[in-house]
């Protein structure tokens, strides 16, 4: 993300809240929340088609590229439906201020990141510890100087030359974006805070837990080179802007195996989570009606009995 991006977000942030906090005022001020809400869509539409250049050609990510993508037209349209009157969707727009809240001091507050970076770097080299790999730990001098780049040597599979299969914690790396999600979530819901809390409890160290073997699967298979072969290769070459065989490994561990999965992950969290916070259903079925135009009721499908 760049500068631009950064103050856009505290601004998506901003427009989201003052919609929330209007809902909450009172129920006098419906048109006011109404076009407060309508304008925090439009601006959230805004700040995804913004980054899908970064996400495809910066990242080298097709997913994250292809979610930016389609996060536009889908804010676009809940502006569409909340100014119509269509839904109010006020849960789901509390939903995203707090995500926000608890995501954007991450990426913009340094020592809040550097803590975030550091702590899963540590952890995860703890992991790589106890499996057998000692990677050295050098300063990522691409990305704020930070000592979180995981260095395995080996041998460049076209020169045999020395060549060196780094892996850089970055702060998409650290689960923040994942928690914000599913704590925003949580935090939106009217719902006694008892069983807030308790899906919060489960929820966080889950995904704290498997961010960590993912950002472990990701270095091992890269700086050891797990993957390859003409299929992968061509699978790799096909979709991303890269020739370079000494990549492969990474991308395909990464950009295919490892964020695909995180995607599926996170949805089955979130439908698991509501056997604790059924109320969570109705934000799934506002986001399910949003996608797809139609009514699901996922509550009594997924939640069971309390």
């Amino acid at each position: 993300m760049t500068a631009a991006t950064d103050a856009l977000a505290w601004v998506v942030v901003a427009a989201f809240a003052t919609s929330a906090l209007i809902d909450a005022a009172s129920d006098d001020h419906e048109a006011v929340r109404r076009y407060a809400a309508v304008g925090a869509w439009a601006v959230f539409g805004l700040f995804w088609g913004l980054l899908i250049e970064h996400f495809l050609l910066v990242q080298q990510s097709l997913i994250e590229g292809a979610l930016a993508a389609a996060a536009v037209p889908a804010c676009l349209y809940t502006a569409y439906l909340v100014a119509s009157g269509r839904k109010s969707l006020a849960t789901l727009t509390r939903a995203i201020a707090v995500m926000g809240l608890l995501y954007i001091p991450f990426q913009t507050i340094e020592p809040l990141r550097r803590w975030a970076i550091l702590t899963t770097t540590h952890h995860a080299a703890w992991i790589m510890g106890q499996l057998g790999y000692h990677p050295a730990i050098e300063t990522a001098t691409s990305y704020h100087g930070y000592p979180a780049k995981f260095a395995f040597h080996g041998t460049n599979v076209v020169t045999g030359e020395p060549w060196g299969f780094p892996t850089t914690v970055l702060l998409a790396c650290t689960g923040i974006g994942s928690m914000s999600i599913v704590g925003g979530l949580v935090a939106a819901v009217d719902a006694p805070m008892r069983r807030r809390l308790r899906a919060l409890g489960v929820a966080i160290p889950l995904i704290y837990g498997m961010n960590l073997v993912r950002v472990v699967f990701i270095a091992i298979a890269h700086g050891n080179q797990w993957f390859g072969g003409d299929v992968i290769e061509g699978v790799v070459f096909a979709l991303f802007p890269t020739d370079n065989p000494n990549r492969v490994s990474y991308l395909f561990a990464d950009r295919v195996l490892a964020q695909s999965l995180s995607v599926v992950v996170l949805v089955v969290l979130t439908l698991a989570l509501l056997r604790i916070v059924p109320e969570l259903g109705g934000v799934i079925e506002d986001v399910a009606f949003v996608l797809t135009g139609n009514e699901y009721d996922i509550t009594g499908r997924f939640a069971g009995d309390r």
